[in-house]
């Protein structure tokens, strides 16, 4: 049997195959004595051939197998590990800003219910203690799958603290979910990122706040711009702010693709555009509603508390075409 001699490389280069290609080897060189052996004595040549047919049968089945190894190994690397949660106070001024960081709990909450681990990479607050922009890293094989269709501009009807006529204000925040993975999907020329170090901010006295531990980097083509600055190393932070700008060029270029083919999309739950209105908090009526698929919750309270199994279901069956999506 012939073999892709520069598949059997890789093989050989891949350090969850390179036993296994040892082995493959070792019965090329039994296969070859094998044959010679049979052509040298004739008296031998039966047996020869038994042994001969034996060990290509082992082989191929080594074969089949480092290509059934590197096929799921391939799988996983572009399966996400974890996502980049990002939420952005929009119109409403302080009331948006609370309003995205009640967002950004709520997500936590949740993870903190399925044993997710998280981290917050950055954060700037309001006057009012809200959120004007923040960033998280969630970390799980399953978070994507849970929290994917999550990406859109979220809408709040209620009436704020500091509203003494009792008006009801509407406000927004857009949340964006973008996968992380271990192999990008894009290509990254490093010559277009620029680079910046400074200290951390935090509690005064640290030692992370004496020395340049914070990174910024930004996309020069795009001007898209990360920070993190939640490890002590430099390091560390330059890797997660690496990985986070990896997960946003992607996340736009995805979006790009997708707004290209608009006319053809038949995914009922949306374009995952964060400028897509998708759901709608309305405190006096105790009423979330999801304006994608077209279902109400009336526990607005438990959901913003991270109970959000019957949101998440609910668009999971929509996506799948289950008819199991109604509240």
């Amino acid at each position: 049997m012939e073999y892709n001699e520069e598949e059997l490389q890789s093989f050989r280069d891949n350090h969850k195959t390179q036993f296994l290609a040892g082995q493959f080897d070792d019965f090329t060189k039994k296969i070859i004595a094998a044959e010679e052996m049979a052509t040298e004595d004739p008296e031998m040549a039966d047996m020869a051939a038994e042994e001969v047919a034996t060990l290509t049968a082992q082989q191929s089945a080594l074969y089949e197998e480092m290509q059934r190894i590197l096929t799921l190994a391939k799988v996983d690397d572009e399966k996400p590990y974890g996502v980049v949660l990002e939420v952005r106070a929009g119109a409403g001024g302080d009331e948006a800003a609370l309003f995205a960081e009640e967002l950004a709990q709520m997500y936590l909450q949740y993870a903190t219910v399925m044993g997710w681990q998280y981290a917050t990479e950055s954060e700037s607050r309001s006057a009012s203690g809200g959120y004007k922009e923040a960033v998280f890293e969630i970390l799980s094989s399953k978070v994507y799958d849970d929290l994917r269709y999550e990406t859109g501009v979220h809408r709040v009807q209620r009436i704020p603290v500091t509203e003494k006529a009792g008006r009801i204000h509407t406000s927004t925040a857009s949340v964006a979910i973008l996968p992380l993975r271990k192999k990008p999907t894009i290509e990254i020329s490093l010559s277009d990122i620029e680079m910046e170090f400074s200290r951390s901010g935090g509690a005064g006295g640290q030692n992370v706040n004496k020395v340049e531990t914070a990174v910024r980097l930004v996309h020069k083509p795009t001007g898209i711009e990360v920070r993190s600055q939640t490890e002590r190393s430099q390091l560390k932070n330059r890797e997660k702010a690496m990985s986070i700008l990896v997960a946003k060029l992607e996340a736009a270029h995805d979006e790009e693709e997708a707004k290209k083919h608009a006319s053809v999309r038949k995914n009922q739950i949306g374009t995952g555009d964060r400028s897509e209105k998708i759901r709608t908090y309305n405190f006096p009526q105790n009423r979330i509603t999801d304006h994608r698929i077209k279902v109400s919750w009336h526990n607005i309270e438990g959901i913003m508390g991270g109970q959000l199994e019957p949101v998440i279901d609910a668009l999971k069956n929509v996506a799948t075409g289950s008819d199991e999506a109604v509240a």
